[in-house]
């Protein structure tokens, strides 16, 4: 089948670990009945600096025009982009799994944590004024929303070890957490074959030190999610590990966690791995929603292709090793090239 995929390649290191990624893709087209259309979008500081705004209307409608959105990293204007472009395509959902490598130090071996983040309410819709010299923020939680990411994170777990906890606060924000709380056990009772809990948000973090295999489902509000998925990724090796997807009913994005980096850009040694396993993850979305096969070949030969590049010690240098963007995306790359189906 033919996609067409649009391509914000951002800021900082994200030009240098977006052409990885499309170099992967590329590769992908050799191998297998796939093919894709790369549409370039500009968005976040650069844009802004160039056109006066972040992210604009005829790069809305073109993302629209897409079956979805690779997105590399934007720098001090992400409000105007990503939070942006999560609210207006309601992408909902937000998947940022932890998964451990045998051959990159983590906290414990066999880490495998999916971090269910719900995406468009919490403190990140933007609701914030001044009244006098008091800075005032509204947390907006929606009883909708929140059971439409239980139902999600319940579905996930079917698949995976049915285990789901859910992430609150609700002993200190009654109201908000409270409502979050109600709304996820409701779905809970739903699901009696899959094993239920709850955890208070400073609870959850001081266990995922403490014993990170007791996790595999994590179901949060929009900034816990934010902080626990970055905890959870140092935990694994660092953010140049963790990839994440942003998906709606309709429409997905997918992005690495970690910023722009701009104190790096250029110099060649940004690990491209988060991004190119969010080309992983986006396959595996196009697989489920497109029904394409060949979507899921492609995301399990790049799981194998970041799988050899690591045990052949090809590692950026926060991982231990001294390898740079190029020399990783390469291995990766030239592997897919030479894959044996």
């Amino acid at each position: 089948m033919k996609y067409k995929i649009s391509v914000i390649s951002g800021d900082g290191i994200g030009p240098e670990i977006t052409k990885c990624s499309i170099d992967v893709i590329r590769a992908l087209e050799k191998k297998i009945d796939i093919n894709f259309n790369l549409i370039d979008i500009e968005a976040g500081d650069s844009a802004l600096k160039n056109n006066g705004i972040a992210l604009s209307e005829s790069a809305i409608k073109e993302i629209r025009n897409t079956d979805a959105c690779i997105k590399a990293l934007v720098g001090e204007s992400a409000m105007e982009v990503i939070v942006k472009l999560r609210q207006l395509f309601d992408l909902y959902v937000n998947l940022r799994p932890a998964k451990s490598f045998p051959t990159v130090k983590s906290l414990e071996e066999n880490i495998d944590i999916m971090i269910v983040r719900e995406n468009t309410e919490d403190l990140y819709k933007g609701q914030e004024f001044r009244i006098g010299d008091k800075a005032i923020a509204l947390r907006t939680i929606s009883e909708k929303a929140s059971t439409r990411i239980a139902k999600y994170a319940f579905n996930i777990a079917k698949s995976r070890n049915k285990k789901v906890t859910a992430v609150h606060k609700s002993n200190v924000l009654k109201m908000t957490d409270g409502l979050f709380s109600e709304c996820v056990n409701k779905v809970a009772q739903v699901h009696k074959d899959i094993e239920f809990s709850e955890l208070y948000v400073d609870a959850c973090a001081m266990n995922l030190i403490r014993n990170p295999r007791e996790f595999d489902v994590i179901v949060t509000t929009n900034m816990f999610g934010d902080i626990l998925s970055d905890e959870a990724a140092q935990i694994i090796g660092g953010l140049g590990l963790t990839p994440s997807a942003n998906i709606g009913d309709n429409f997905a994005l997918f992005e690495p966690v970690h910023g722009a980096a701009p104190d790096i850009a250029g110099k060649n040694i940004a690990n491209p791995i988060a991004i190119i396993l969010s080309i992983k993850m986006m396959m595996e979305w196009l697989y489920t929603a497109k029904e394409d096969e060949n979507c899921l070949i492609a995301s399990e030969i790049i799981q194998k292709a970041v799988e050899n590049c690591l045990e052949m010690n090809i590692k950026s240098t926060e991982l231990g090793g001294e390898s740079t963007t190029s020399q990783i995306g390469n291995h990766i790359t030239n592997f897919i090239n030479n894959y044996d189906l």
